[in-house]
Parts: structure tokens; C-alpha cells; sequence
């Protein structure tokens, strides 16, 4: 790997660090919302590709940390451990997989924006931003912009430079009776490829269930499922420094096997279709205007 890009993935980190530091020197005033919480989840990845063989399967262990500082600054970062592999010896290593410094902003809780930089899922690093806009309480806009390289710690250090632009325009419809929503968006992806990408889903008690279908210029036609469960205990003590399980696990499906069509990355270790990418306590739409998944229990036991 070149010296320019070891550097440029230092800068970064050294960037998160100096913010990081800036905002816990700040009086304690503005931190009052000041918490980390300390979780792990697991990853199941499977595919069939080979005949003889019905699947191969990896399981990874994702131990993850997130520090919530005030004033709607996150610092975040997640580990892969492995535990199963039939993927081969790229996929063996223990490595970093997120590291992520974000901020959130919201105008009269109309419209909402959240910047993100540093180390993305999908072996990723860079910028993003996110945005939202209710239009009402069934109808929805939203985007999302990205300059990001490659940076992956599976096979050693492999760093590509920040220069690839991806990026997606959509709309959301939310039917409340029922629970539903259903979303549209088109853009260009990560792997430089155009496309649609179309999913309907039903939110349920502690669960999303939903099915979707894409288009990619490249890989053509493809569709699947998707299973979001979110992971007990539903009940939370306020701590300053809180252990517990990974907020939900993801199973996804795809008929055709595709790992490069319509792809995105996360900005967040514990991001998911369900909960989505702004606090619920500030956007009251879609299945944030359900019971929320987890409660915090105040003293004397009340929530």
C-alpha cells in the first residue's frame, strides 16, 4: 500500500481523535447526555455457490462500542471476531471494522441531516450525509451522499483514495393502520453501478419483516427478504456506561446471490431498517410512532 494512503486512513483517525477530545474538554453542561454503551452482536453470512457443497457459512462475533456525547455527537466503532469460516483465509482475522465520528441536526424537527466520517461497513472510509424530510405523517423524502475509498484490515492494510462519489434520492410511504411502509429510491452505488431498489415491510412487536426487489444496470434483476429482530432485554437502566446486547440482528436473502448489485454502507454498527437513521425522540414518523423496542427504567422502577 501506498505511504499517501496509510496516511490519508491516519489523518482520519487522528481527525476523529482531536473532535473526540475537543468535545469531552467542553464544560459539563453540554455533555449532561453524555453516555457509552458497550454491546456485542453476531453476523451469519451464508451462500451457495459450488456444487457439492449446499452452503458455505461465516459467523463473526461484533463487539461494538458507542459514546454518545451531547448534543447529538456520536463516536462509534465495532471489531470482527471470527468464529466459523467456510469464506476463506480473507475472512479469518480479527480487524476493525467501524470506527465513525457523526453528527445530527434537525429544523424544527421538519428536516433532519446527519454527517458522518471515518471507517463505513462495506470496507468504506470517507464522508456521508443523510437526509430526511416528513412531508406528513404517511409520506416521506429522504437522500443519501457519499465520497468514500476502500479500506479493508482483513488481508493487512489495503487503501484505495477518496474519490469515489455514490449516492441515492427516495421516497418512503408509511401506512399506520397497518403498520407498513413501503420505500423507492434510485442512485448510483458503491460499486459504481446504477439501479432501483423497491421493499415493502411490516413492523411488528420487536420485529420488521420485508421483502424487495432491484435493478442494477450491471447485475440486472435480483430480489429477496429480510428479517430485523430486535434483541431483549427490552427494558434499560440508565447508566452512564450500559453492557448489553447488540440492538438487533439482520437476516437478509437474495435470490440471486449477488454480493456488488445496489449495495450501500452503514454509518452505524447497530443501523437497521427498523429504526433508521436519526433518534426517535426527534422524528416521530414511520415505526418510531410505535412503542419503542426499549424502554429506560427510571429509579423506583417507573419508565
Amino acid at each position: 500500500m501506498k505511504t499517501r494512503q496509510v496516511g490519508m486512513v491516519l489523518w482520519i483517525a487522528i481527525l476523529l481523535f482531536m473532535v473526540a477530545s475537543s468535545l469531552y474538554a467542553q464544560k459539563a453542561s453540554t455533555l449532561v447526555q453524555s453516555k457509552v454503551e458497550i454491546f456485542t452482536g453476531a453476523e451469519l453470512h451464508y451462500r451457495d455457490l459450488f456444487y457439492g457443497k449446499i452452503y458455505e457459512v461465516l459467523v463473526n462475533f461484533t463487539p461494538g462500542v458507542k459514546w454518545n456525547m451531547g448534543r447529538q455527537w456520536m463516536l462509534a466503532g465495532q471489531a470482527i471476531i471470527p468464529v466459523y469460516n467456510d469464506y476463506g483465509s480473507r475472512y479469518k482475522k480479527v480487524r476493525l471494522n467501524m470506527a465513525v465520528l457523526s453528527k445530527e441536526w434537525d429544523w424544527n424537527r421538519k428536516q433532519f441531516l446527519k454527517m458522518s466520517g471515518g471507517l463505513f461497513g462495506m470496507e468504506r472510509y470517507g464522508l456521508d450525509v443523510k437526509w430526511m424530510y416528513p412531508v406528513n405523517h404517511w409520506l416521506a423524502l429522504d437522500a443519501q451522499v457519499g465520497l468514500t475509498g476502500f479500506c479493508s484490515m482483513a488481508a493487512g492494510w489495503e487503501c484505495s483514495k477518496m474519490t469515489r462519489v455514490s449516492g441515492w434520492a427516495g421516497v418512503r410511504v408509511y401506512l399506520e393502520k397497518v403498520n407498513t411502509e413501503m420505500r423507492l429510491k434510485g442512485g448510483r452505488f458503491i460499486y459504481e453501478d446504477y439501479g432501483m431498489y423497491a421493499e415493502a415491510m411490516r413492523h411488528f412487536k420487536h420485529c420488521t419483516v420485508g421483502v424487495y426487489a432491484q435493478y442494477s444496470d450491471q447485475w440486472k434483476e435480483n430480489g429477496g427478504f429480510k428479517v430485523v429482530m430486535m434483541i431483549p432485554p427490552y427494558k434499560r437502566k440508565t447508566r452512564k456506561v450500559q453492557v448489553r446486547p447488540a440492538s438487533n440482528f439482520r437476516l437478509t436473502y437474495n435470490i440471486q446471490g449477488q454480493g456488488y448489485a445496489v449495495k450501500t454502507y452503514n454509518t452505524d454498527p447497530e443501523e437497521n431498517e427498523r429504526e433508521g437513521w436519526f433518534d426517535r425522540e426527534r422524528l416521530d414518523w414511520g415505526a418510531n410512532t410505535m412503542h419503542p423496542d426499549f424502554v429506560i427504567k427510571k429509579k423506583g422502577g417507573r419508565e
